[in-house]
Order: C-alpha cells, then structure tokens, then sequence
C-alpha cells in the first residue's frame, strides 16, 4: 500500500466526528411509537476539573459502546453528558489562581467537552446540562422550597466541623487527623444552624426498595442497607438520680437489659452540662472533649481507637432493678447515632467490656450458653455475645434469650418506661455549605415572619458574581449586603437572605431528569418526557458512588414522585460499578505520579486504540492494570485489519480457490462469531468479545492462505468473492461500537456510501452454526499424523477407516496393531500401536 493507504487515525477521527455532528446522529427524541424502545443510558456525569483522565476514558467508553450496540438493535438511546459544576474545587481554584470560580469552571467545561468529542463518544450535546446555569438551579430551588412548606426541608441546630481560622463548616472529608486540610489548624465540633432534607421520613421505603433492584450489585444494595441501618429494639428510660431528667437509650438487646451496670453518654450530649456542676469535673470534661475531637472521624466509626471516658459522678436508675447506675462520657459513643446514649452490658457487648476492664466496672452476666456450659465459674475473658438461656433476670430466668426480648419490652411497657421501636442508623441530610460555589437556599429572615420562602416568581435567587476570594472569614456571600439585604416575601418588610449554600450532593439527586427536557423553562423537566424516558434503564458508574450519590438519588426521586412531577420511585433500574484504572501498582492519580493523558494517547495512536485497549484489557467491573504494550498492542490490531481491507477490496478480492469443506467451517464459526459477540456485549463482557473477533480474524487469514494440497470441490469465485465482503463488512459492524471513526472508515473502504450507524446489527444464523463439517484429528501413539474433514456425526470406525486411507497416516500403521483407540466424537482420534 501507498502512504495514503496507512491507518492514520488523526485524519480519519476528526473527518467522522464532525459527520457525526453535521448529521445529528446520536440527538434523541420522544417517539410516542417506541415506548417499549426506549433505552435511556447514563454515565455518572463529571466535575469539570479541566482535564479529562484515563477514569473517564474507561468509564465512558463501557457507556459508548453499549449505546452505539444498542441504537444499532433498534432501540431509541437516550445517552447525554453534563457537569456536575458547583462545589468547593472551584473555590480553592479561585483563591489560588486570583480567578473567579465561573471563569474556571467555564474554561474547563469547554475544555473537557472538547476532549469528550475527540474520543468519539455518542452523546446527545443538544441535552448538556451544568448545574451551576441559573436556569438548572432556579428549578431545584422550586422544589427546595415545595419541600420547606411540606416540612422535608428544615433548618435546627446541629455539631459541625468548624474551622475558626477559615470561619467555615468542614465537610467529614476535609478534616484531616482533627485539622482543617487547607489551614492545618485544630478544627473543633461547633453548634450551628444548618439546614436539612428529611431523608429518615423514606428509610423504610428506602430499606424495603433495595429488595426490587435486580439489576444492581449485591454489593452495592448491601452497603445502602447498611447505611440505612434498620434496628428493631427497645427505647428504655433511665430516670435520673435526684434530677427532674431522664435518659433514653435504644437498644437491639433489651434481653441484657439486667446486665447493665454503666450509662455511656457522647461526650457531646447536651445532658451532661445541665448533670454536672462542678468547676473541676467541668474543666475536665472540657478536657475530654476536646480529645475526642482530635479523634479521625474515619477511625471513630471504625472504632481503630482505644477507647476512653470520665465518669460523671452522677447516677441513673435502672427501671425494673432500682439499681444505681454511674453514668460517663464516652469517646465511643456517637451524638448522631441512636440517642447518644448506650446502655452498657460489659458481659454482651464486647466494646462495653474492654471500657469496664480499662475502669474496673462492674460485669454481670445474664445470659449463658444453651448447652449448659458454666461461664459464671471464673471471670471472662470476653464477652457472651451468643443467645442463650436468661439467667439473673428476676422474673425472666429460664427463658430462651431471644423470646425474652419480647417478654421485657412488653414488661416495660407495662410499667411506662419503654416501648419497642424501630430505629434507623440513617441521619436527615444536612445540605447547608458556609460556601460561596453553590445552590444559594431560596429563604429569607424576617423579623416579623420568621424564615420565609422567596416567591417562586422570583427564582431563580441567582448566586452574585461580583464577589472577592481571600480563602479567610467564611463564605464571601455574607459579606455581600446587595445579596444579603432584600424584602421579605411575606410582608414586604426588610429581611435578610440565607447566605449558606446547599450541598452539591443535591444538584447530581436529579439532573437525570433535567436530561429529560433540558430546555424547559416552565418546570424542573415535563411530566411526559420523564414518563416516557424514566427509569434509567443502565447507570453507569464507580463504586464510591455506591451509598450517598445513589442514596440521595433514590430519595429525591421519591420525593418528585410525592410532589407529583414523575411516576415513578426509583431512578435506576441497571446499575454497574466499573473498576479503576490502576498503574503501577496504585489507582492513577497526579499525586501517585503515575497518570497516563488521554491527550498523548490520542496524538500518537488516535482514540480508537484507547477506547480498544479500556475495554479489551479488563472487563468493566474490574480493575484495569494499565499496560503500555498492551496499548501498542492495540494499535497494531487495528492497523493490521486497515491493512487486511486494503489488500482484499474491490478488484483484489479474486483469491485462490477454496474447498467447500473449507468454506463451510470458515462460515460456522463466522455466525458463531457474531453470536458470541452480540451475547457477550449484552452481558458487558467486552473483553471476551473483542478476543472472540480477534480469534475469528486469525481463522478468515489462514482461509486466505490455505494448504495447496487442499483444493477438491472448490468454491465458485464469484461465491467466494461475496463471502469475503460479507466477512469484512460484518467484521466491520461487529467492531463499530468499540472502535467508532475506524469502523466507519473502513465501512465506506468496502464500498458503502452511508453510515453503519444506519445499519442494523448483523444476526447469525442459527442453521449455520451446526458445523457440516468438522475437523478431526488423528494421533498415533500421541503424535499428530493427519486431520480428517468429515460430518459432525462420524463414527469411530468412519474415522479410523478415513486414516487407514490418508496418506499421511498410512505409513505409520503399516504392519502395526492396534493395541488401543481413544476417540472424542468431531475433535480427536488417537490410536495406540504396536
């Protein structure tokens, strides 16, 4: 071939994206007609960070293939792209840079679309939505308020992390062994106001769901079921000792509840300042609280830390025993799971049992093993956590453990101080943000209406541009009094606006559905465009999205539903976590040093070899070891395929001729080919059906050059030349979704003047997949001597009759017996001789 005639990926990529374009091929619309063809396919939509990485490549290319799939098997793809486009980055990148946040994010957004493009992937442009445009968060401010007056959205006092030397709330995250990740200075547990979206109202929904998701992880549903964390047990009150007070505790474990010989309060619990009035055991706790701030979030929930409290000197009585309980702050108990409150049973609870160890508590044991074994004979060396047979519980003794949890909560509701309750570890969302780069809350303060909502006329409550980033003295809207000072909806009074912003977890709980309608200017979407696209029928993304994004997806979801904007409750009917893209050893990162730039692969070996290799080095669900010569590797596949074309089209296809045998075994494992394929991308096992065709390219060249003794009934040219072209055009189709512009390109090469996307799949024949003909091989003594092409039904003795008579294996049964035959029917005849 000439020059001209070599694959040249950065001529050929560009040609077919602005054909794409001009031709509109991947813009999706309603059709009224198609509703059971529908296909509403969606990739978790990225931070415009400024540059796309080797994560984005993968995961959005599994989501380009099945679509282009998918459209090509007459389905009506809806596949969009948008920016997730708020949030703290584009702050810090403001302070760093002396740049306004709306001027970064909008130089990357262009940056990063432009890169999507160059990577060929088949998204409707005509749908982007950012969720920073005023008219994205005008409507989520419409339903912010909607679930204000329905009461879902509440403003209380809650701990935060708080940085004083920033004047901000830090998100979990952003805390750093107890210090502010910018400053580095301490950041303590803070009293503020905050906002919140009433979640725990949808738990149980939310629990019971998780059961109707077949086409999720098991892993995934797991984790959110955790997360939800539905106990069943008992709400016990302990009065406390001379104090008009009482304690609630919950407990999954009211069958230990005669066991309890300590209370263990947070050391945050807004009980213990109104319990403790002494000066030192005041300054003590102080001491104490500010040890257990210090504490990493992520081993406090880990429970990786030793665990430590102050006794408060002060007493609760037991409900049923009147015994005198000594009441601590612990480290180990949490605020804002359960009461903040644990009633603790050394001999049950093994973390109740190291504090009393560590305190020299008392331990009481009131449940023993069921087969009679005496644990009470010497003292533990941890604790009983097994049912068993009650003992040391009053009326209770004898009972079997389990039913007696029933027996007590009834008993304590006899007497008024408990009843059974069914609790969730899930907490509402607090979505307010200290932070300018966000969804400004459409609520005012006034002095004669309280917290108003702006009139939804209003909207959107735009976030002003005309502010100034130093990094110091919190969020630069407070300090904005033409955004600060306004008039109260309600009276017309002077007010002032909320300055928090909301917490970028809840533009990315509904900007599928903005995807429906993405121009609408009456509603968030319209009701029949999200009934016609809604669910998403295959969501596509990482698997630490698994609880909070997909979480508050799946409650937003259910609350549009119960605000009447969509009929449905459940946002994602296939979910698939993709793995990361791992080099040397650690997941690419710029801070590993180990990132590989998209842009470098595209300039040397052009998008299509590295979309080739995403998809041929692993399958989606699991990690990808990056490989650079697996990455040539790709490139030289399809160069040599390029090259296959380019000898064989139009005139040259006129090759030497083949035997009919030949032709038929090449054709049973051409539609083979095809079905393995077509299955495999149907299951997301790419990898295995790029190799599938790759193994069948190898079969159709050595039919191409086959042995010249093997020549008997051969196949009219004019046959052959169309198998040929029907060989590479269906080869063509079946790589199209994998390697787009190089598909198409070679498309047009064997003659075809329109796009392959207009084409449907290729279908095998179920018929031709019964070989007519097989090869089976004849062994003497475990060595190969000859292969014989006969019907899938030869018997042993048609084989061995068909050897006696080949002249390759003859010579060696000459004056032989045969001592043994071992024969695989249509695979294998190994005779043993002597």
């Amino acid at each position: 071939m000439n020059e001209k005639e070599f694959y040249h990926p950065e001529k050929i990529e560009p040609k077919w994206q602005r054909y794409w374009e001009e031709h509109h091929s991947f813009q999706a619309s309603e059709d009224p007609f198609s509703q059971g063809k529908k296909y509403y396919l969606l990739e978790m939509f990225p931070y415009p960070s400024g540059r796309i990485h080797m994560g984005h490549v993968r995961n959005y290319t599994i989501g380009d293939v099945l679509a282009r799939f998918l459209k090509m098997r007459g389905k009506n793809v809806l596949h969009p792209m948008g920016w997730d486009a708020f949030g703290m980055p584009a702050e810090n990148a403001a302070i760093k840079n002396k740049t306004h946040p709306a001027t970064w994010t909008t130089q990357n957004i262009a940056t990063m679309r432009d890169q999507l493009k160059r990577m060929g992937f088949s998204y409707d442009w005509n749908r982007e939505v950012a969720t920073c445009d005023p008219e994205y968060y005008r409507w989520e401010q419409k339903v912010f308020i909607e679930m204000f007056q329905k009461g879902l959205a509440y403003k209380k006092q809650s701990l935060v992390n708080w940085c004083e030397t920033c004047q901000t709330v830090l998100a979990n995250e952003q805390v750093e062994q107890g210090s502010c990740w910018r400053c580095e200075n301490p950041v303590v547990q803070k009293p503020l106001e905050q906002w919140f979206l009433k979640i725990t109202q949808y738990a149980e929904e939310l629990l019971a769901e998780t059961h109707n998701l077949p086409g999720w992880p098991e892993r995934v549903l797991t984790m959110q079921r955790e997360w939800i964390g539905k106990s069943v047990g008992a709400k016990i009150r302990f009065k406390v000792e001379a104090a008009d007070e009482s304690i609630e505790v919950f407990t999954t474990r009211p069958d230990t509840l005669f066991g309890v010989t300590f209370i263990s309060l947070a050391a945050e619990h807004p009980l213990i300042d109104r319990l403790v009035k002494d000066a030192g055991k005041q300054a003590e706790l102080e001491k104490f609280r500010a040890q257990v701030r210090a504490i990493d979030r992520d081993k406090r929930l880990a429970d990786e830390y030793e665990k430590e409290g102050v006794a408060l000197g002060v007493n609760a009585i037991h409900p049923l025993t009147g015994e005198k309980i000594p009441l601590f702050a612990a480290n180990f108990v949490l605020m804002e799971y359960g009461t903040g409150a644990v009633m603790a049973v050394p001999a049950h609870d093994q973390r109740d049992f190291d504090f009393a160890q560590k305190y020299r508590l008392p331990i009481k044991v009131v449940i023993v093993p069921p087969d009679g074994a005496n644990i009470l004979a010497n003292p533990l060396d941890q604790a009983y956590l097994d049912p068993g047979v009650m003992c040391d519980s009053a009326g209770f003794d004898g009972q079997d453990s389990e039913s007696a949890k029933l027996s007590i909560v009834q008993h304590l509701e006899t007497k008024g101080v408990g009843q059974a309750q069914v609790t969730y570890k899930l907490r509402d969302w607090g979505i307010s943000r200290q932070r300018y780069w966000g969804t400004p809350i459409p609520i005012v303060y006034c002095e004669k209406c309280g917290a108003v909502a702006e009139k939804i006329e209003n909207l959107p409550v735009r976030l002003p541009l005309d502010v100034e980033f130093t990094g110091e003295g919190g969020s630069p809207l407070a300090k904005l009094e033409s955004f600060v000072k306004t008039a109260c909806p309600g009276c017309g009074g002077p007010a002032r606006r909320e300055t928090d912003t909301m917490d970028t977890f809840v533009e990315s709980s509904w900007y599928f559905l903005r995807y429906c309608s993405p121009r609408d200017d009456t509603g968030p979407f319209t009701r029949a465009a999200a009934d016609y696209w809604m669910p998403v029928d295959q969501y596509i993304g990482g698997i630490e999205h698994a609880v909070l994004h997909l979480l508050y997806s799946r409650f937003f979801t259910k609350v549009l539903r119960d605000l009447g904007y969509v009929g449905i409750g459940e946002p994602f009917k296939n979910l698939l976590t993709q793995g990361m893209v791992i080099k040397d050893g650690a997941k690419m990162s710029k801070s590993k040093g180990n990132v590989v730039d998209p842009e470098y692969l595209i300039e040397k070996y052009g998008a299509d070899t590295a979309r080739l290799f995403c998809l041929f080095a692993s399958p989606p669900e699991k990690d990808l070891d990056w490989n650079d010569s697996g990455v040539e590797g790709a490139f030289r596949f399809l160069k040599r395929i390029w090259a296959l074309i380019g000898e064989l089209k139009e005139e040259d296809y006129v090759v030497a001729p083949r035997s009919k045998a030949q032709s038929a075994k090449l054709n049973q494992k051409f539609h083979a080919t095809i079905k393995k394929a077509t299955d495999d991308i149907e299951k997301f096992q790419f990898n295995t059906a790029i190799a599938a065709t790759m193994e069948f390219i190898n079969a159709f060249q050595d039919y191409l050059r086959p042995a010249t003794d093997q020549q008997e009934e051969p196949t009219p040219p004019e046959i052959q030349k169309d198998f040929i072209v029907e060989i590479l055009s269906t080869l063509t189709l079946l790589l199209s979704p994998f390697v787009p512009h190089f598909a198409e390109e070679c498309w047009h090469r064997l003659g075809h003047h329109q796009s392959l996307l207009k084409e449907p799949w290729p279908k095998y024949d179920a018929d031709s997949l019964k070989a007519d003909i097989v090869t089976v091989v004849v062994q003497i003594n475990g060595k190969l001597r000859g292969k014989a092409e006969l019907s899938p039904e030869a018997s042993e003795a048609q084989v061995l009759e068909f050897a006696k008579l080949d002249p390759k294996v003859a010579p060696h049964l000459e004056g032989k017996t045969i001592v043994k035959s071992i024969y695989v029917p249509g695979k294998l005849l190994n005779l043993v001789v002597k």
